[in-house]
């Protein structure tokens, strides 16, 4: 039986696009509430599978989020927050696709999962702790650098690759891109395939001219070429879906003083966070959409 994972670009637009405006205030409005210092009186025992283990649900082949190596950011921020906790960490490894949630967070295997949308009903978020984007992604020299819009007149014509069914194609087909574009499967074996590694090889190899791709995956992959590809995040288009997006962690609804915890250790250690996320390429935005660098990475999401 194949692990068929879904593109975790297409989750968050969904998660979002499924939340009222209202809702996420509401939402932000308890987040926020601040926790005591320490465990502040806060009883785990109740809410966590083991207060003594830092239980993660992850994808274990899902770089660069995740994978049963432990060589993800996700697997990364694991270790940051269990070594904060002064607990064990351990894995429940899982596909990411449908029915991952219930699986793993909702049958009680694991108490968090690292990375997921802010307003997904899923779930009950954490307050966000980075915030990005989709990506243009090119060769450096190539004249298309500074493209920062998919309606820039220098992508007419252009061989442009695109994962199936994201956000970003709705842009494409309204600027008349999709006709010379390159299609990449959304829903793939995770096992043996990656089409965030295959557009990034067409790339490299000329058959594309360019690539639209999740922020995350994006920086991984275009750190791991060589040359190095360029990456520009997609900021500017507002005619369409949203291609901006915050991530939090996710628990279970019923965890209140669980999600208080961590909201503290994402206040905490925002800086080692975005230290984390920096190093594997995840282009960061602050709330103005401007990249957040490192000497910026102090700064929240």
């Amino acid at each position: 039986m194949k692990h068929v994972s879904i593109h975790r670009g297409l989750l968050i637009a969904l998660a979002i696009a499924a939340t009222s405006a209202s809702h996420q205030v509401a939402r932000a409005q308890g987040d926020n509430a601040q926790p005591q210092a320490g465990n502040g009186g806060l009883d785990l025992s109740i809410e966590l599978v083991d207060p003594k283990v830092l239980r993660v649900c992850a994808d274990p082949r899902n770089l660069p989020f995740s994978n049963e190596k432990g060589e993800g950011f996700e697997n990364k921020l694991a270790e940051l927050f269990a070594k904060k906790l002064n607990k064990k960490l351990d894995y429940m490894y899982f596909p990411q696709a449908t029915g991952f949630v219930r699986v793993t967070l909702g049958a009680h295997r694991c108490d968090v999962i690292m990375g997921f949308p802010q307003g997904n009903d899923l779930v009950q978020g954490t307050n966000p702790y980075y915030r990005t984007a989709y990506t243009l992604v090119v060769k450096q020299g190539s004249g298309l650098e500074d493209v920062t819009e998919l309606g820039d007149p220098r992508l007419k014509g252009k061989h442009i690759g695109i994962i199936a069914g994201t956000p970003p194609a709705t842009y494409m087909a309204t600027d008349g891109l999709m006709a010379d574009a390159k299609p990449y499967p959304l829903m793939i074996d995770t096992r043996v395939d990656s089409s965030a590694g295959a557009m990034i090889s067409d790339l490299n190899k000329g058959d594309i001219d360019a690539g639209v791709l999740w922020g995350p995956m994006a920086g991984f992959y275009a750190r791991e070429s060589n040359p190095p590809l360029h990456v520009t995040p997609l900021v500017k288009e507002k005619a369409g879906p949203q291609l901006v997006y915050r991530i939090g962690m996710g628990v279970r609804h019923s965890d209140q003083n669980w999600k208080r915890m961590l909201n503290r250790l994402i206040q905490e250690n925002q800086a080692d966070i975005n230290k984390i996320l920096l190093d594997f390429g995840v282009p960061l935005l602050d709330e103005n959409n401007k990249p957040i660098s490192v000497e910026t990475a102090t700064k929240s999401p």
